[in-house]
């Protein structure tokens, strides 16, 4: 009988195998409690991640320096983690109380402390997607640093290069330099990352800050100089994980502290009986639909509401923000600030508060005011925080007089942001099951959102599994578009979808904390289609382009619960 030959490996298994890799390696790091990211113990990653080759990191495995990627990861680190030589992951273990002020990045919620010249501190408080956030992101910047001590060391180690030297009088000093000047060290920069000068300029301009314009210039002479440190001098750095989060971590801790707020709040106000609707979407989508048609009628065109909608998400119009959040307090709407770690904010909305007949939507599913459906909108969860929020929200209520409620969950609608894998930017996908990368598991369900609800709405919607992914940052082309091509026929990829689907089925079909007739709603909007070259996640944000999809989404949502 002839024997089939065994084919080589393709890039895809390569590429699934690293990622597979990466989380091992991170797990045992975080097993041991600590190490140093370009000595012994952090080879792996490097290794993983170069093989891998995201494409949210672009050249990372060449030799220039990766700028677009640079742009990504510092937005989502605490300003001066490039100056730090040691890097602290904990819990919430109280520094919120000390003298030390929280860094939040521009684009992560997360408390960082600057504990002195050489140490930062980054509170680890959404579970483990979190510090495999926090890890890939800081082995991208170190492999960059490394990069850049490449560059500018000459005669084995002993000086540096003419440029570089100019750039630390600049960086050192704190000298004010003017346009022209700017100009000869935008120069002298690009001839260190091995760059273009406009490649320069444009993450010169993109990492400036009002009272910093020439911060770009601080984080590449810090990360080239600590690099220099750990290459001539040994000085290693180190990433540790205190003992309180390695003791925490997976075990609901901050998850049941946040859901137990809200149900308190739901019981203060009469609410735990009534027919509950739960919302994973943003803080503004759902309170502008009920209210900003009613408290600013005159910023609408005709019956193009997505006009208003635009207006209020004009970073300049916060006093508009401001007159519907305030009518809408009146009116229905209670905000939980989190104040339990998890970084998720609450709007509980009681609409029997409402007088629908201002609004643009018509109840027909509140029969009487017994009836009238509570809405619990909830901030964005992450990665695998999304299973812990989740499940401790679906738990019953047991109150101070030892009575245990079961909420009366009718529905779990998911809205979010997600890549795409066909079409572009502001498109919809609308998903039939959720698959988890790097598993066999697998998520079917019944969808109440259907692409043919949303024809005439003016956006592109596509059908297929969605595959929810351990990190978005870690994906490349070759294992998207295995996905895409094969059977499994995958239409986006997200990080959340599958580890709420999995609180859900554990919720209703097997504990009976809930209804096992509760509906599911997923919908999700494209904020990047990374088997394009240019429109991955660091090509930028999706500006007013996201306003359209994410109004539609949310109509349709309301509209099935009224």
């Amino acid at each position: 009988m002839e024997q089939s030959k065994i084919k080589g490996r393709t890039r895809a298994q390569e590429s699934s195998k690293a990622i597979e890799r990466l989380y091992i390696s991170m797990r045992h790091l975080f097993s041991r409690g600590f190490y140093k990211p370009m000595g012994v113990s952090g080879e792996s990653l490097r290794q993983s991640l170069l093989l891998l080759r995201p494409e949210i990191y672009g050249s990372i495995a060449e030799e220039k320096v990766e700028l677009n990627g640079l742009i990504y990861i510092i937005e989502r680190l605490p300003i001066g983690i490039e100056e730090c030589r040691f890097i602290n992951l904990t819990a919430d273990e109280g520094y919120s109380k000390s003298h030390f002020k929280p860094i939040v990045p521009p684009k992560r919620r997360r408390n960082c402390f600057r504990i002195d010249k050489d140490q930062m501190n980054i509170e680890v408080t959404r579970g483990r997607s979190e510090i495999y956030d926090i890890l890939t992101h800081l082995t991208f910047l170190f492999i960059e640093s490394h990069k850049i001590a490449n560059r500018v060391l000459i005669n084995e180690g002993k000086d540096t290069i003419r440029e570089w030297k100019k750039l630390e009088e600049v960086v050192l000093f704190n000298k004010k330099i003017d346009r022209d000047e700017r100009d000869i060290m935008l120069a002298h920069a690009a001839s260190i990352l091995g760059r273009t000068f406009e490649e320069t300029l444009h993450v010169h301009q993109a990492l400036g800050e009002e009272k910093n314009p020439d911060r770009f210039f601080q984080i590449i002479y810090w990360l080239g100089h600590l690099a220099i440190n750990e290459k001539v001098d040994n000085q290693k750095r180190a990433i540790t994980f205190s003992p309180v989060l390695r003791e925490r971590i997976g075990h609901h801790i901050y998850g049941e502290i946040w859901a137990n707020n809200i149900k308190k709040v739901l019981s203060e106000n009469n609410l735990l009986k009534r027919p509950i609707h739960i919302i994973s979407a943003n803080m503004h989508s759902v309170m502008n639909s009920i209210y900003a048609p009613v408290v600013l009628p005159e910023k609408v065109e005709g019956d193009y509401t997505i006009s208003l909608f635009e207006t209020l998400s004009n970073s300049e119009n916060g006093d508009l923000r401001d007159k519907v959040e305030e009518y809408a307090k009146e009116n229905g709407l209670i905000y939980i600030k989190d104040t339990s770690g998890t970084n998720i904010n609450v709007q509980v909305i009681d609409t029997e508060k409402i007088d629908f007949s201002k609004t643009r939507y018509v109840p027909k599913n509140s029969l009487s005011s017994a009836e009238k459906p509570v809405l619990i909108v909830m901030d964005y969860a992450f990665g695998e925080q999304a299973y812990e929020t989740m499940d401790e929200l679906l738990k019953p209520y047991s109150c101070e007089k030892g009575k245990r409620y079961h909420l009366n969950v009718e529905s779990v609608s998911i809205m979010g942001k997600a890549g795409i894998l066909e079409g572009g930017k502001g498109d919809i996908m609308i998903p039939l099951s959720h698959i988890f990368e790097g598993t066999a598991d697998n998520y079917p369900f019944k969808n109440e959102l259907t692409k043919e609800m949303f024809e005439g709405c003016g956006v592109d919607v596509y059908t297929g599994a969605m595959v929810t992914v351990l990190g978005t940052s870690l994906q490349n082309k070759d294992i998207l578009k295995f996905f895409y091509d094969s059977t499994w026929q995958v239409t986006g990829l997200e990080m959340e979808g599958a580890h709420y689907q999995k609180a859900i089925q554990a919720a209703s079909k097997i504990r009976g904390n809930i209804s096992s007739d509760v509906k599911v709603r997923y919908a999700y909007y494209a904020s990047d289609n990374p088997l394009e070259t240019g429109s991955t996640l660091a090509s930028g944000g999706l500006g007013t382009t996201g306003v359209l999809p994410t109004y539609v989404i949310t109509q349709k949502i309301l509209e099935q619960i009224f």
